[in-house]
């Protein structure tokens, strides 16, 4: 039976929605490319038992691909490009982990899957601490006000000391690191770890390969000093120093985000994961609420409604199907139920409606406030549009980012206009990439814009493959993009080395060379409106 199937209850009641919401701890996991979220991912989903075996990007021969990625380009690379949504039960907890796109390139992507959760877990690499593409990230959860705990990943390989983690941690996030369980043995030698809510040893044996759970061993302290001599010591001394400092873990100000309790651990190995597991359930918040764009706020309670925070298509390759990912933020969903579009105040079937792990899917019957669910053949949903029952409601829009990148798509075969017309306008309404055009360049020419320029290999390698319509890329000498308007446009098309583009939605976009040529021109142009494309909460 699944994490869902069994919820027959009574649609609609309050107390039902309020109890099966606290049941749920919804997050996702942020770091750097390279500091093990794929395989994290992967030992959250063993030690589960959703999966009976690990697996690597890049394993040993025999070892399987990671659940979560699963496209073509994934596999090749040992990258993350697209986000699942992974749902299991753990104990009489149910995980919702949402799984993004590890590579920088990818970060906008990221940045709208954080919208939909209650947690984050920042994973750190021992040896290289805390990293670019983590702090970006972590900005957005503090932003946000997302509680994050703090995973110090690869301990079994050589690395930081442990100490200087922890100031790391303290000086470049501003948050008070309080350990709830500290390394035996310095990074390269790990050996298990000193719980510090009862000072007992756990104590971690290796599996083959990391394939299956890694067997632990409690010890009470006096068996502990006996077998690990003066690792254990040195492990009880710097507990005692993190105590002299008042770093302890206290929930309110894990949940205020003054605070982030941190782990240690060995994803690739297995090792710490049953405890973050147990302590996301133990402590990460449950769904709340949720504010609305009038500035009201939805409580758990009221009729269903829901956001879209991703849309994927060519999921499931022999359907050519389009899926729509949806945070549910209060009320019963119900598979069936009609529901209103928000934006077009049309009603929409939910006919198909699944749970998605990597390409397996399972449909569901019911589903509460902080789960994920997948709505197929969603061609009429875009991201961030809102979905609702009986009471109205719109969630505020997601974060559009200025793209940095920008090049001409052109087909390569002329003959196969409607396919490429076709994808173009899927992978806009993706948000794989931002699609500008302009009467001059016409149709068959759009501006592909972009955070990272591995969106244009994403961009073109599903054209060819997924749409039948190959593409060639002229890269633009533009690097910057302002919101603009009609008055404003005909001047800053005179701009030297700049352009003015218009999104789908109609919305005009100027594209500037470099930061030098759009601030001289702003000083002799003060009045015309050049605005930031970056929501102001970031």
């Amino acid at each position: 039976m699944s994490a869902v199937e069994e919820r027959a209850v009574p649609v609609g009641a309050a107390k039902d929605v309020v109890e099966q919401a606290g049941r749920r701890r919804t997050f996702a996991v942020i770091s750097h490319p390279d500091a093990g979220k794929s395989t994290l991912t992967e030992a959250l989903a063993l030690h589960a038992r959703v999966i009976g075996q690990a697996g690597a990007v890049h394993g040993k021969a025999g070892r399987r691909g990671t659940v979560s990625d699963w496209m073509d380009m994934e596999k090749a690379r040992g990258i993350s490009i697209t986000s699942a949504a992974l749902q299991f039960e753990y104990g009489d907890a149910v995980i919702n982990l949402l799984d993004t796109p590890g590579h920088s390139d990818f970060s906008e992507d990221t940045y709208r899957v954080l919208t939909a959760v209650d947690a984050a877990v920042m994973l750190i690499d021992a040896a290289k601490g805390l990293e670019a593409q983590t702090m970006k990230l972590f900005a957005v959860c503090r932003h946000r006000g997302i509680p994050v705990l703090t995973v110090v990943n690869k301990w079994d390989r050589p690395g930081k000391d442990a100490l200087e983690l922890m100031d790391e941690i303290s000086e470049r996030t501003g948050l008070t690191p309080t350990p709830l369980t500290w390394p035996v043995g310095i990074a390269g030698d790990f050996r298990g770890v000193l719980d510090r809510s009862d000072g007992t040893y756990r104590r971690f044996t290796r599996t083959a390969g990391g394939a299956t759970i890694a067997p632990e061993e409690t010890l009470p302290a006096e068996a502990a000093l006996a077998r690990e001599g003066d690792a254990w010591q040195q492990a009880v001394e710097e507990v005692e120093l993190l105590e002299a400092s008042g770093q302890d873990h206290e929930q309110s100000l894990f949940l205020d985000g003054v605070t982030t309790p941190v782990l240690f651990a060995s994803a690739v190995s297995n090792f710490g994961v049953g405890a973050l597991l147990d302590t996301l359930v133990g402590k990460a918040p449950a769904p709340t609420g949720v504010p609305t764009a009038d500035g009201d706020r939805r409580e758990l309670t009221d009729p269903f409604s829901a956001f879209v925070f991703k849309v994927q298509a060519g999921m499931d390759t022999a359907h050519r199907d389009r899926l729509a990912f949806i945070r549910i933020c209060s009320g019963v969903f119900e598979r069936g139920m009609v529901v209103t579009h928000a934006r077009t105040g049309r009603p929409f079937a939910t006919k198909y409606a699944q749970h998605v792990f990597g390409r397996e899917r399972e449909s569901i019957d019911f589903a509460y406030p902080g789960d994920v669910v997948g709505l197929v053949n969603a061609a009429a949903l875009g991201v961030g549009d809102t979905l609702y029952a009986e009471k109205p409601v719109t969630y505020p829009p997601l974060t559009t980012f200025a793209p940095e990148h920008f090049a001409v798509c052109r087909g390569r075969d002329t003959g196969k206009h409607k396919q490429f017309r076709r994808g173009i306008e899927q992978l806009d309404s993706e948000g794989v990439v931002q699609v500008l055009r302009s009467d001059r360049r016409g149709e068959q020419a759009p501006v592909l814009a972009v955070v990272g320029p591995m969106q244009f290999e994403v961009a073109t390698h599903r054209m060819e493959h997924e749409f039948g319509a190959p593409v060639e890329l002229e890269r633009l000498p533009y690097s910057m993009a302002l919101r603009t308007d009609e008055a404003s446009a005909p001047v800053v098309a005179t701009a030297r080395n700049a352009e003015v583009l218009q999104r789908t939605n109609g919305e005009l976009v100027a594209v500037f060379g470099d930061k030098w040529g759009l601030r001289v021109f702003k000083e002799k142009n003060p009045d015309l409106v050049l605005e930031s494309l970056v929501a102001a909460e970031l």
